[in-house]
């Protein structure tokens, strides 16, 4: 059915302002002169803040030019070229440890281009960098990913950091999946140093590029309040890793048997709003005398999958305990889930592989994603450990 026609008021466009803006070709100019044409009509293919489904009739003898939408079906498909035509190309560059992951990010989609950087070093030991064809990325969509995983790779990466939006580039995007200082984000006693303000400030003055301020991609920032500590000049975008594990659950065989488990309340605050469709179970920590024991503070563990989610782990004590008292308590299978895996000084040995369900002696899975990639390189094919993989998100998170 035809809809009816939408006239523009003639204080807003005049025939000869329609034919310059929409760059109409000579020959309909003609036309629309012409006594002897009784009708023109043509599609509007760009019209300014509004989706190109509209066409322009023109009737001789009536003062307005008449708008006609599409129909819908046109429209749909106008919006689908349109939507191919913004796809965000982006050049992605890495350090030598995000190599891996960069490769998995590029292969997600072909509007991803990897770029790589000349990590050198002089005889003393400070960097000695170089960005190659540097003048190849004037004009463009620039990422960096980064991994501060030790304070000696901080320095050298901050450099290229500072250095990249300085080329001409059109946006720049930080990406960082682990914000490494998140666990000192609070002064307890006069004298402690957050340095996870600390961080968050060094990031706040990176360079603006010609298209504005930074923008920061991390995953799961350990402290909610730690958003606040990044200055106007950055636009942090904080993302999580709890779709994937999500997505992974629902491809278990005893998918409709799980509980998760939130080893504290700090836990149960980050992640419960994500995880809401699930029963849940919250621990907490209790100190008698000296320890520091885990117990069950609310929810029900027996005949269950039970899996216990949390940002990170380091010596894995915490997650430990409540895998014991999890097992005490009934959980037919226990599994973890945290996002970033830091396992200092080789900690993720402490973790056992349950050996077809004896959850008292180990884990089923334990998931964690590649934020970490040190950690990759050593859990990698060791069960219970299982690596749920970031580049989608980051791939889409580019496209922002």
């Amino acid at each position: 059915m035809a809809t009816r026609p939408t006239p523009f008021p003639s204080s807003f466009l005049t025939r000869k302002k329609i034919l310059s803006r929409f760059t109409f070709f000579k020959q309909f100019s003609i036309l629309l002169n012409d006594k002897k044409c009784s009708r023109f009509r043509c599609q509007i293919k760009s019209f300014e803040n509004q989706p190109p489904n509209w066409n322009v009739e023109f009737l001789p003898g009536t003062q307005p030019i008449h708008l006609i939408q599409n129909s819908p079906s046109s429209s749909i498909s106008m919006a689908s070229d349109s939507a191919l035509k913004t796809v965000k190309n982006v050049c992605l560059f890495y350090c030598a440890e995000t190599k891996a992951l960069a490769e998995r990010i590029a292969a997600e989609s072909d509007a991803i281009e990897l770029r790589a950087i000349n990590w050198r070093t002089f005889e003393d030991g400070f960097p000695n960098l170089f960005i190659p064809n540097a003048h190849g990325i004037r004009g463009k969509n620039v990422a960096f990913l980064a991994s501060f995983s030790s304070p000696g790779l901080i320095f050298e990466q901050l450099s290229i950091i500072y250095a990249l939006p300085k080329l001409f580039v059109s946006s720049f995007t930080l990406v960082l999946p682990f914000f490494p200082t998140g666990t000192s984000e609070r002064m307890e006693d006069e004298g402690d140093v957050a340095t996870a303000f600390t961080l968050a400030r060094i990031l706040s003055n990176i360079p603006t590029s010609r298209g504005g301020p930074t923008s920061l991609v991390t995953f799961d920032i350990h402290a909610l309040q730690e958003r606040f500590y990044f200055g106007d000049n950055i636009l942090p975008c904080f993302e999580s890793g709890i779709p994937l594990l999500k997505s992974r659950l629902q491809q278990l065989p005893d998918s409709d048997n799980i509980s998760i488990a939130f080893p504290d309340d700090g836990a149960w605050k980050r992640f419960h709003k994500q995880l809401q469709h699930f029963p849940t179970i919250v621990c907490n920590k209790v100190r008698i005398g000296d320890q520091r024991i885990v117990r069950i503070k609310e929810g029900e563990a027996a005949g269950r999958h039970v899996v216990i989610v949390d940002d990170l782990v380091q010596s894995g004590g915490t997650l430990i305990e409540c895998q014991r008292v999890l097992a005490a308590n009934g959980a037919a299978k226990i599994s973890a889930y945290v996002t970033h895996g830091i396992f200092p000084n080789r900690s993720w040995q402490r973790f056992e592989h349950d050996n077809g369900g004896h959850p008292e002696t180990g884990l089923t899975y334990f998931w964690i994603t590649d934020s970490c990639p040190q950690t990759v390189k050593e859990v990698m094919g060791k069960p219970p450990f299982e690596i749920l993989s970031l580049a989608g998100s980051i791939a889409a998170a580019l496209q922002i």
